[in-house]
């Protein structure tokens, strides 16, 4: 069983690779590049649309997952309907700007459809006490995976930084495990994703030879919704762990939107205002900021999660504690970079 899951893995780690060097050949033969401009955090022109590769492996191992029994039915079609439509029209974005109204209404239709093949949002635990949400949980999940989507959008801003981040939440989601219907479902899927964004951040990383595009950012926010969903539904605790898990870009996009509403700015407009891109600017590397998101996740979020998991009654406290200083070192960055652009 070992050797089988092993082989398994390579299978989808150069499954994605090479798709991704083919959908890089693709971009490059049809003009599907992005040309920087003042908004762009890169220097020269690179195609785009390489999130495409890991629609398809995530999309093909699911199902043949779910063909060995491994993974439920509803699940699949939770993540391969949904998540094929928030590509599509994402891959429509890259080739031809759509409207916003248009993706959001793509968004919202999808998201509702995972939350009804999954039953809704499940009860979440608040202290010792479990609240059940009943139909405002429909609206509350849908919510959170449409905000996803775009946060993900939204992050894509330096070279590996959103594929970075997808890996380490779900393999962190997957290690964090639980017991309960529907665990084997998000441990199984979140491996096939991880790899699959891992195939892909071969191509990424900094110097990025292809980036995701609407294509791909958008999918990533969305499978990483559905995951944390149906890890709550086998464990109450578990939303507020997996909100752990993306505290890097919950606080940076969050505060960056806070701050854009508050100077009046356009927020569907492209821009280069987040934390992550103006140190990027500071530091003079993408990598070197991709690192320190990572070094975050890992020694400081990670063990938050998992105390959530293993004090459930503390998980709510536990997110407020764990996102605090990063709500601190944001401001603290913010104020920084205002007073050096004012010099």
């Amino acid at each position: 069983m070992r050797v089988q899951l092993f082989l398994l893995s390579l299978l989808v780690l150069a499954g994605s690779a090479f798709m991704t060097g083919v959908a890089r050949r693709f971009a490059l033969s049809c003009g599907l590049v992005d040309v920087p401009n003042a908004r762009s955090s890169h220097k020269r022109t690179t195609a785009r649309g390489g999130g495409l590769a890991v629609v398809l492996t995530t999309t093909v191992c699911l199902v043949a997952l779910y063909t060995a029994g491994v993974i439920s039915g509803d699940f699949l079609l939770a993540v391969a309907v949904g998540g094929g439509a928030v590509a599509l029209i994402g891959f429509l974005d890259d080739r031809c700007s759509i409207r916003p109204g248009i993706r959001i209404t793509v968004h919202t239709a999808a998201a509702l459809w995972a939350v009804n093949r999954l039953g809704g949002l499940p009860p979440l635990q608040f202290g010792d006490q479990l609240i059940q949400l009943g139909w405002g949980g429909y609206a509350l999940g849908a919510l959170g995976i449409v905000w996803l989507v775009n946060l993900f959008n939204f992050m894509d801003g330096i070279d590996g930084i959103a594929a970075t981040e997808a890996i380490f939440i779900a393999t962190a989601g997957a290690l964090l495990g639980s017991g309960g219907p529907g665990a084997r479902d998000v441990t199984a899927a979140s491996w096939v994703f991880a790899l699959a964004s891992l195939g892909f951040l071969f191509w990424n990383w900094p110097p990025a030879k292809i980036f995701l595009g609407d294509v791909g950012s958008g999918y990533l926010g969305y499978v990483i919704a559905v995951l944390a969903l149906a890890a709550t539904r086998s464990d109450p605790a578990a939303l507020w762990a997996w909100l752990i898990l993306g505290g890097v870009f919950f606080v940076d996009a969050t505060m960056t939107l806070l701050w854009r509403l508050l100077r009046r700015e356009r927020i569907y407009e492209a821009h280069r205002s987040h934390l992550y891109q103006s140190l990027a600017r500071r530091w003079g590397s993408h990598a070197k900021v991709t690192l320190a998101a990572l070094a975050v996740n890992v020694l400081w979020l990670f063990p938050c999660a998992v105390f959530a998991m293993r004090r459930p009654e503390l998980a709510a406290a536990t997110v407020v504690f764990a996102l605090a200083p990063l709500a601190l070192l944001g401001a603290a960055l913010g104020r920084t970079v205002t007073r050096h652009r004012a010099s």
